[in-house]
């Protein structure tokens, strides 16, 4: 638009996933829409710096390890040192493919784009500011923030000093240092320990908590820890981490743990400690926004403490996955929508079926409650397990690192939670995603028909161990 101010029924605050969802769907509705987006890059976090760029690397990662392992088949490879160049060109490829495609969505004319950082003037208006310094004023009738997440950098003495890389760094490097620090113990943390260490490098990982994977169940974790000792990755849990400084043979991270004091050395320092909501500038806090942890506190209609504005994706949700956050777009889309109308927003989130995977080798995956979630709400439950060590097809992959995990009610059978460390964990945990969609449960599950010999059909072990749960 030409015009230095505007006025809109709904004004989305972010162009990535979760934003383009949302103004999409409110387009759709008849709501006149505009997306804010100040990035110098249109596209959003998954395509520009998260998902796609990671998984383009994760697949070079994977290949290497194949070749690795080639004389176990009975075949003949070669690794050599790997082309990183080779490896980003093909990344910034796949990436402009994607970006430019989201570009020509937001471009579209079905909504009106404008470019600019947006702050909050009233819980009505707002002013962008472009790049080159200039201002206008837009004003809404209702809103959604989707400005994503950045970064988490932990306060570490010393760590700004010594200088350090993020996953922003690997994921457009060309070049890499011979070792690596990794400081986290997350998805980021152990995707980007697996491409490393599958590049060469030594990679020591520090973890804070007392395992991997804090928020899946325990066993997970442990898990893709010993896998990766396998593989010679250096896996400290439980730490306190004290400071990091330089070194004469790169950089130096100190740690305490049950073990007493500890030093690791490493060319480089990889900060993978999470995201935190990108929320800096907008302004929440003079218009009266209740935030929390850095959160946006939302209802489970996607509305915030301002009723008439809505939040969607990293900055709000509980789990940080696209799928999520483009859920929850429309749902704030619907319900805005509603609200112009003066009716009760009909929509709500289900966090019943929250799907979580991580593309380490081997990969991990999750949906559902987790024991202690159950626990904690005092619900009655069962679980059994089955290892891929004990399981055909994983064994003629050569893949027989992890397990999977069932949990059900253990008065009505129902499948409730269900985690898998191993081979292709983030594809065959939709099976279980589906039936728990339907309310399955494990007697119903086992009388699916699976296909033998599939890693799918391990699944069918720790049903059958609880099929006799529930109603007769």
């Amino acid at each position: 638009m030409n015009d230095k101010n505007c006025s809109f029924d709904f004004a989305v605050i972010g162009g990535g996933s979760a934003g383009y969802a949302a103004a999409r769907t409110a387009a759709s509705l008849g709501l006149s829409t505009a997306v804010i987006d100040g990035a110098e890059t249109l596209g959003g976090l998954c395509i520009l710096r998260g998902c796609m760029p990671s998984k383009t690397l994760i697949e070079s990662a994977n290949r290497a390890l194949d070749i690795r392992r080639a004389a176990e088949f009975g075949l003949r490879a070669r690794a050599g040192a790997p082309n990183l160049p080779a490896i980003r060109e093909r990344k910034r490829a796949l990436i402009e493919d994607f970006s430019s495609y989201r570009r020509g969505q937001l471009e579209g004319g079905a909504f009106t784009l404008l470019r600019g950082r947006a702050r909050f003037l009233t819980p009505n208006a707002m002013e962008l500011t472009d790049h080159y310094g200039g201002t206008r004023r837009v004003e809404f009738k209702t809103a959604c923030i989707a400005t994503g997440s950045e970064v988490n950098v932990i306060p570490l003495p010393g760590l700004q000093e010594c200088g350090f890389w993020t996953s922003d760094d690997v994921l457009d490097a060309d070049a890499l240092p011979d070792s690596f620090i990794v400081l986290g113990g997350g998805a980021i943390a152990l995707e980007m320990a697996h491409y490393l260490e599958a590049m060469g490098r030594k990679v020591t990982l520090i973890q804070r908590s007392q395992g991997l994977l804090k928020n899946m169940d325990p066993e997970c974790g442990t898990a893709v820890a010993e896998a990766f000792r396998k593989r010679g990755i250096a896996v400290h849990c439980g730490t306190a981490i004290q400071k990091a400084e330089k070194s004469a043979g790169g950089k130096v991270i100190t740690f305490s743990s049950a073990s007493g004091i500890q030093t690791v050395e490493a060319a480089e320092i990889l900060v993978a400690t999470g995201r935190s909501p990108a929320t800096a500038g907008l302004g929440l806090a003079e218009i009266g926004m209740t935030c929390e942890g850095g959160k946006i506190l939302v209802a489970d209609t996607l509305q915030t403490s301002l009723p008439h504005l809505f939040a969607a994706g990293d900055v709000c949700s509980p789990v940080d996955v696209v799928h999520l956050a483009i859920q929850q777009g429309e749902i704030a889309a619907h319900n805005a929508a509603a609200v112009l109308r003066g009716e009760a927003p009909p929509q709500r989130t289900d966090y019943r079926l929250t799907l979580f995977g991580i593309f380490c080798e081997p990969q991990a995956a999750c949906v559902g409650a987790t024991e202690a979630d159950l626990t904690k709400a005092s619900v009655p439950h069962v679980s059994a397990t089955h290892l891929f060590s004990d399981h055909g097809k994983s064994m003629v992959m050569g893949a027989t690192e992890g397990f999977v995990k069932l949990i059900v009610h253990q008065h009505t059978g129902e499948i409730l939670g269900a985690s898998v460390v191993g081979p292709e964990a983030t594809e065959i945990i939709h099976e279980i995603v589906v039936a728990m969609a339907f309310r399955a449960t494990a007697a119903q599950f086992l009388a699916i028909p699976h296909y033998h010999p599939t890693l799918s059909e391990i699944w069918t072990y720790p049903a059958e161990d609880l099929a006799h749960l529930g109603p007769a």
